[in-house]
Protein backbone atom coordinates (compact mmCIF):
# COMPACT_ATOMS: atom_id res chain seq x y z
CA UNK A 1 0.00 0.00 0.00
CA UNK A 2 0.99 3.57 -0.58
CA UNK A 3 0.10 6.26 1.92
CA UNK A 4 0.45 9.99 1.46
CA UNK A 5 0.12 11.86 4.73
CA UNK A 6 0.62 15.29 6.20
CA UNK A 7 0.86 16.11 9.88
CA UNK A 8 0.17 19.62 11.15
CA UNK A 9 0.84 20.65 14.73
CA UNK A 10 -1.56 23.26 16.10
CA UNK A 11 1.25 25.18 17.76
CA UNK A 12 4.29 26.74 16.14
CA UNK A 13 7.59 28.27 17.09
CA UNK A 14 7.95 32.01 17.77
CA UNK A 15 8.20 32.71 14.01
CA UNK A 16 5.04 30.75 13.19
CA UNK A 17 7.05 27.87 11.77
CA UNK A 18 6.34 24.18 12.23
CA UNK A 19 9.44 22.79 10.52
CA UNK A 20 10.99 21.35 13.70
CA UNK A 21 7.86 19.32 14.52
CA UNK A 22 7.46 18.20 10.92
CA UNK A 23 11.15 17.23 10.78
CA UNK A 24 10.63 15.01 13.83
CA UNK A 25 7.77 13.23 12.02
CA UNK A 26 9.82 12.82 8.83
CA UNK A 27 12.70 11.43 10.91
CA UNK A 28 10.37 8.70 12.20
CA UNK A 29 9.44 7.78 8.63
CA UNK A 30 13.03 7.68 7.42
CA UNK A 31 14.20 5.65 10.39
CA UNK A 32 11.45 3.09 9.70
CA UNK A 33 13.40 1.81 6.70
CA UNK A 34 10.26 1.71 4.54
CA UNK A 35 10.43 3.25 1.07
CA UNK A 36 9.41 6.89 1.38
CA UNK A 37 9.72 10.34 -0.08
CA UNK A 38 8.91 13.77 1.24
CA UNK A 39 7.78 16.76 -0.81
CA UNK A 40 6.55 20.23 0.07
CA UNK A 41 3.08 19.03 1.09
CA UNK A 42 3.15 15.31 1.96
CA UNK A 43 5.28 12.38 2.94
CA UNK A 44 4.67 9.21 0.93
CA UNK A 45 5.44 5.82 2.41
CA UNK A 46 5.06 2.28 1.05
CA UNK A 47 4.64 -1.03 2.83
CA UNK A 48 2.13 -3.40 4.35
CA UNK A 49 -0.94 -1.98 6.12
CA UNK A 50 0.18 -2.63 9.71
CA UNK A 51 3.74 -1.42 9.24
CA UNK A 52 2.74 1.76 7.39
CA UNK A 53 0.02 2.66 9.89
CA UNK A 54 2.40 2.02 12.79
CA UNK A 55 4.87 4.50 11.28
CA UNK A 56 2.13 7.09 10.75
CA UNK A 57 1.04 6.66 14.38
CA UNK A 58 4.61 7.09 15.65
CA UNK A 59 4.99 10.22 13.50
CA UNK A 60 1.79 11.67 14.95
CA UNK A 61 2.96 10.79 18.45
CA UNK A 62 6.25 12.72 18.11
CA UNK A 63 4.38 15.79 16.89
CA UNK A 64 1.80 15.42 19.67
CA UNK A 65 4.67 15.48 22.16
CA UNK A 66 5.29 19.15 21.26
CA UNK A 67 1.80 20.29 20.29
CA UNK A 68 -1.48 20.01 22.18
CA UNK A 69 -3.38 19.32 18.96
CA UNK A 70 -2.36 17.57 15.74
CA UNK A 71 -4.05 17.49 12.33
CA UNK A 72 -3.55 14.48 10.07
CA UNK A 73 -4.44 14.21 6.39
CA UNK A 74 -4.02 10.71 4.96
CA UNK A 75 -4.67 9.24 1.53
CA UNK A 76 -4.06 5.55 0.81
CA UNK A 77 -3.73 3.48 -2.37
CA UNK A 78 -4.45 -0.10 -1.34
CA UNK A 79 -3.48 -2.50 -4.11
CA UNK A 80 -2.63 -5.98 -2.82
CA UNK A 81 0.14 -7.82 -4.63
CA UNK A 82 1.95 -4.71 -5.85
CA UNK A 83 5.23 -3.41 -4.49
CA UNK A 84 7.63 -0.75 -5.69
CA UNK A 85 4.72 1.48 -6.62
CA UNK A 86 6.25 4.56 -5.02
CA UNK A 87 8.34 4.98 -8.15
CA UNK A 88 6.50 2.69 -10.60
CA UNK A 89 3.36 4.84 -10.65
CA UNK A 90 5.40 7.91 -11.58
CA UNK A 91 7.38 5.98 -14.20
CA UNK A 92 4.14 4.85 -15.90
CA UNK A 93 2.93 8.45 -16.10
CA UNK A 94 6.28 9.63 -17.47
CA UNK A 95 6.17 6.93 -20.18
CA UNK A 96 2.64 7.99 -21.10
CA UNK A 97 3.82 11.60 -21.42
CA UNK A 98 6.50 10.54 -23.90
CA UNK A 99 3.95 9.05 -26.30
Amino acid sequence: MLVAFSISPSSSDDTGGVSEAVAAAVRVVRESGLPSETNAMFTNIEGEWDEVMAVVKRAVDVVAAVSPRVGLVLKADIRPGFTGELSAKVERVERALEQ
